[in-house]
């Protein structure tokens, strides 16, 4: 990808999973990066891991606490010298029908999701605008923040949110020369997923909902992370990318 060589990139949410793939594939890109993640031996297990890769340093952080999210733009300053992309990727799910949800299980995944992605958010897009070299922030949002899905109703409402949070953003930013784009991934192998479903379960799935017959891979994901924040993308802002094998087409 072009324009990716040397920049610096936070990515939040980067212990594993999407986060960790796309950490990977930028530094393969010869970004520099610093992530974090909410568990300490994670951040120090992904950075361990991908250090031959080039520059990556990074720190545990709450994203849903003002003050760790403080914590988090300082050290990443101080690391990078100066934010150029920020992949904003912190999430958490779980399958829990609605009749069921608990106001704190609402309360939880809207603080990592939602006001998680908003706090990040903004501490990034200040310091670009008051660095005034513009930049790109991609947002983590879901297929399910398009089209709803059954059980997920506290994080299908997150995801909806982040995908009018991006797009205002886009809107909002874009006279300083910030883009802002969501993607929106389909059913994807990772950590997360293969804690809540079985392996029968995500093969029906893939047969009968994608087209092309497959669940996605988590380098796919990587890989679009790549091409938002990449100058190949220098005319895209405010919109969502769907990563999902033809799913939402049906």
């Amino acid at each position: 990808m072009r324009g990716l060589r040397d920049k610096g990139v936070l990515i939040a949410g980067a212990g594993r999973g999407l986060g960790r793939a796309a950490a990977e594939r930028l530094l393969e890109e010869g970004a520099r990066v610093f992530i974090c993640a909410i568990e300490a031996d994670e951040v120090a297990a992904t950075v361990a891991e991908l250090r031959a890769l080039g520059q990556i340093d990074g720190i545990a952080c709450d994203v849903s606490q003002a003050a760790d999210v403080e914590q988090l733009i300082s050290a990443a300053l101080a690391a990078l010298g100066g934010i150029d992309v920020l992949c904003n990727n912190a999430g958490i799910a779980w399958e829990e029908p609605f009749l069921e949800i608990t106001p704190a299980h609402w309360d939880q995944i809207m603080a990592v999701n939602l006001r998680g992605m908003f706090l990040v958010g903004q501490a990034v897009a200040r310091h670009m605008v008051a660095r005034g070299r513009g930049g790109a922030i991609v947002n983590m949002a879901s297929k399910n923040g398009i089209d709803a899905e059954v059980k997920y109703s506290h994080y299908n409402a997150s995801k909806g949110g982040v995908v009018l949070l991006t797009k205002t953003m886009a809107l909002e930013l874009g006279q300083y020369g910030i883009r802002v784009n969501a993607l929106c991934p389909g059913y994807i192998v990772t950590p997360m997923s293969q804690a809540i479903d079985p392996p029968a379960f995500v093969e029906h799935y893939a047969k009968t909902y994608i087209p092309l017959g497959r669940v996605g891979r988590m380098d796919e994901v990587a890989a679009a992370y790549a091409f938002l924040a990449s100058d190949e993308a220098s005319f895209i802002s405010g919109t969502t990318l769907l990563v999902d094998g033809g799913h939402l087409a049906q």
